[in-house]
């Protein structure tokens, strides 16, 4: 049952979510910053307690897809809410949390046949392998456990074996290899270079320079990124996503610091101007994705990235614009659960929402400094 409501999902999703629309995007310029608000150290303790207490099943050791806690999230989303679990340990590095990332890890080993990466049932489209894969990486980096490097490494080869295409470049988003879609991509880049920076072998800089120039070529124009390339039409489906912004920008940023290359950085600070300056609201505020779809949990990816951008490569312009976005979600909040909402500028619903559209404030407080 598990699987046929998940299977059920996400063709839903696939067909309507940013692996595969052409839709254009209404283009917006900022004026100004939104009302004053902000949000504190004890705020962010509160969002992802609650967050966690809405959303975790500790025996399953995974997250609820929505309040009701009737079934777990989608399976690449896990990866994401993992992210969020590592960066809390490493705002708080409490025991308790490190627990909790090394529950998930199992969490994921019992849902989904032992990370086995051949299992085409549980694993059906590259990007929801690449996602973990991402994450086991940085799950080995926190906490030093070989296995979780081991899984990742055999992830990325497992990938790449059968998604890059060696003719035309690339790598194709499913099975079908009928798309090649920025959300394999540019975490195929992140991917090779999390792996790059632990092992300091040469062939993963190699690949995420490969994969980087590709998708610079065809997948990015002056800061926007493409969502995908049909190969049966040829054509480019300029479709706008907050996670393909933030995945493209971690990705330069991430070549930046191991190369030097200042192309890198101008292409990351291009796609983060972007962002603001077409795809925010006039006020800067980042589009509400994900109406009751795993589209919801798009920003907590951007949110990683774009303060990698400002952390790592210390862009901090673009800090007051992130934190602006946090203190208004973070103030229409839902104050009785303190659940955040996926559309900043409206009160989160007091009813049943899902984990998807909860978790990018969460998950954006975990990694930026608060106003207070």
């Amino acid at each position: 049952m598990k699987k046929l409501n998940y299977f059920s999902l996400s063709v839903v999703v696939l067909l309507f979510l940013g692996c595969g629309s052409d839709k254009e995007e209404e283009e917006v310029t900022p004026t100004k910053p939104v009302e004053a608000a902000s949000f504190t150290a004890a705020d962010v303790d509160t969002a992802y307690d609650a967050f966690n207490t809405h959303f975790y099943n500790p025996e399953a050791k995974l997250y609820y897809s929505t309040t009701a806690k009737t079934g777990l999230g989608a399976i690449w989303t896990q990866a994401i809410y993992w992210d969020i679990a590592m960066d809390a340990y490493n705002r708080t590095k409490e025991a308790s949390q490190l627990t909790m990332v090394n529950d998930m890890y199992q969490g994921g080993f019992q849902e989904y046949d032992g990370y086995n990466w051949n299992n085409t049932r549980e694993w059906f489209i590259y990007d929801d392998m690449m996602w973990w894969i991402i994450s086991l990486a940085r799950a080995h980096g926190i906490t030093g456990n070989q296995v979780y490097l081991d899984k990742s490494k055999e992830g990325f080869e497992n990938v790449w074996s059968r998604s890059y295409d060696p003719v035309n470049g690339g790598m194709f988003w499913n099975f079908a290899k009928d798309g090649k879609n920025a959300c394999i991509n540019y975490p195929t880049v992140i991917a090779a270079m999390e792996l790059y920076n632990i092992t300091k072998d040469e062939q993963y800089l190699d690949k995420a320079k490969n994969i980087y120039a590709w998708s610079r070529a065809n997948l990015f124009s002056n800061g926007r990124i493409a969502d995908n390339i049909n190969v049966a039409r040829g054509n480019v489906g300029w479709s706008d996503y907050t996670y393909n912004q933030g995945t493209a920008i971690g990705a330069a940023v991430m070549l930046y610091k191991a190369t030097g290359t200042e192309s890198y950085l101008n292409d990351a600070k291009m796609a983060a101007d972007y962002t603001r300056q077409k795809m925010s609201d006039a006020k800067g505020i980042l589009p509400a994705e994900g109406d009751w779809n795993e589209q919801g949990v798009l920003k907590a990816i951007f949110g990683r990235y774009i303060m990698m951008l400002i952390k790592d490569a210390g862009q901090t312009q673009y800090l007051p614009w992130i934190q602006d976005n946090i203190a208004l979600a973070w103030k229409n909040r839902d104050k009785t659960r303190d659940l955040t909402f996926r559309d900043y500028r409206v009160p989160a619903p007091a009813g049943t929402i899902q984990s998807y559209e909860a978790s990018s404030v969460v998950g954006m407080m975990q990694v930026t400094p608060p106003t207070k």
